[in-house]
């Protein structure tokens, strides 16, 4: 329930950048249960646009970070700070995670398709 409770607070921009970085593990999953040339064609372009989407969370994060710093009014709540940076990386945990999910299904089914 926590889970999307979160979710509900999450931006437009950064919902879509964390489904975006979802799609090479469902394309790598696709390349193992179906090897074939053209699935294979397509993990390239769909993990860059997995990789470009968690930058674009990262940043867009750093960019609230930051806003947040120059908005506050009198001393900064550091803490605050420091949660929001670890809100920030999110995105690039999930990427790196389902990449490296995705490309591992990948080399499976490239020995799936070599025997």
């Amino acid at each position: 329930m926590e889970l999307f409770q979160i979710l509900r607070h999450a931006s437009i921009v950064g919902l879509l950048s964390m489904l975006v970085t979802v799609l090479p593990l469902g394309a790598g999953l696709a390349y193992v249960l179906w090897p074939s040339e053209a699935r294979l064609a397509l993990m390239r372009p769909v993990s860059l646009a997995g990789l470009f989407a968690a930058l674009c969370g990262t940043t867009l994060g750093a960019i609230n970070v930051l806003r947040g710093i120059w908005m506050a009014e009198g001393a900064v709540d550091w803490r605050i700070v420091a949660i929001g940076s670890a809100e920030s990386l999110t995105h690039l945990f999930l990427a790196f995670g389902c990449l490296t999910v995705a490309w591992l299904c990948v080399a499976a089914g490239l020995r799936r398709t070599a025997d």
